[in-house]
C-alpha cells in the first residue's frame, strides 16, 4: 500500500525509501554509484544524448545540480567564467547566477534568475532535501550584474513559447531555449535524479553562430 500510493503520488524515489522505512519495512529501490558497473547502459545513454545534440550545448547533472558530464558545446556557454568556478565539484545554478559566472553575459539575467529561482524552490518543495535549501540562499544573495538596462529584456519570438537564456559572445547575441530530459523507467535511486538539460537555438542567427564557433 505504501508503494502504490507514492507511485499515485509520483513521489521520488529516494524520498519512497524513507518512508518504506518509517512505515517499519526495508528500502525497495537500491543506490549505487553513477560509475557502478550495473549502470554502464544508463552511462553510455547519457554520453550518447550529450554527444549527438552536437553542435548544440547538454549537460548532465544530479539532484544537486553538480555538473556529471557535458559535450563539447557547453564551452560556447562558459566563454569568460571564472576557474574557480569550474573547479572541484562544478554546480551548475551558481555558474549560472553568479557575479564571476555567466550573470555579466546573460541579457536577461531578471528573467532568468527568476525561473532559476522558482525552479529550484519547487524541487525544495518536493524534495525537502536541505542541502538544496542552502544554494537556495547564496543564489538570492548574489548582486545583479552592473549592466543596466537589459536585464529584465526577453526576445520576443523565444519569450512566447518558454524562458530563453540569452547570452552576450563576441559574434553577437546568442539566445537558446532548453528541454530537461530525465529516465522515466528508473528504479535506482542514483539513475532517477539524473537530469539532462539540452540547449535548442531559439533562433536562426544563434544556430549558425555555434555551429560556426564549434567548427572553429
Amino acid at each position: 500500500m505504501v508503494l502504490h500510493l507514492a507511485e499515485r503520488l509520483s513521489v521520488p524515489l529516494r524520498e519512497r525509501n524513507v518512508i518504506l522505512t518509517a512505515a517499519g519495512f526495508a528500502p525497495v529501490y537500491r543506490e549505487q554509484p553513477l560509475d557502478a558497473p550495473e549502470l554502464d547502459a544508463a552511462r553510455a545513454a547519457i554520453e550518447g544524448i550529450l554527444q549527438g545534440h552536437e553542435p548544440h550545448p547538454a549537460l548532465a547533472i544530479d539532484r544537486h545540480w553538480t555538473l556529471l558530464s557535458a559535450n563539447r558545446a557547453v564551452g560556447v556557454l562558459l566563454a569568460g567564467v571564472a576557474d574557480h568556478l569550474l573547479a572541484g565539484e562544478v554546480n551548475v545554478l551558481r555558474l549560472s547566477l553568479h557575479p564571476d559566472g555567466l550573470a555579466s553575459r546573460i541579457l536577461n539575467f531578471g528573467t532568468w534568475r527568476a525561473h532559476i529561482l522558482a525552479r529550484l524552490a519547487h524541487e525544495i518543495d518536493v524534495s525537502a532535501d536541505p542541502r538544496l535549501a542552502a544554494p537556495l540562499d547564496e543564489l538570492k544573495s548574489y548582486p545583479a550584474p552592473r549592466q543596466g538596462g537589459k536585464h529584465g529584456a526577453v526576445s520576443p519570438a523565444s519569450s512566447e513559447i518558454a524562458v530563453p537564456l540569452m547570452l552576450k559572445s563576441d559574434e553577437g547575441p546568442l539566445s537558446f531555449i532548453s528541454t530537461t530530459t530525465i529516465f522515466g523507467m528508473a528504479v535506482d535511486v542514483t539513475l532517477s535524479e539524473v537530469t539532462i538539460e539540452a540547449f535548442f537555438p531559439a533562433d536562426p542567427e544563434t544556430a549558425k553562430v555555434v555551429a560556426g564557433m564549434m567548427a572553429a
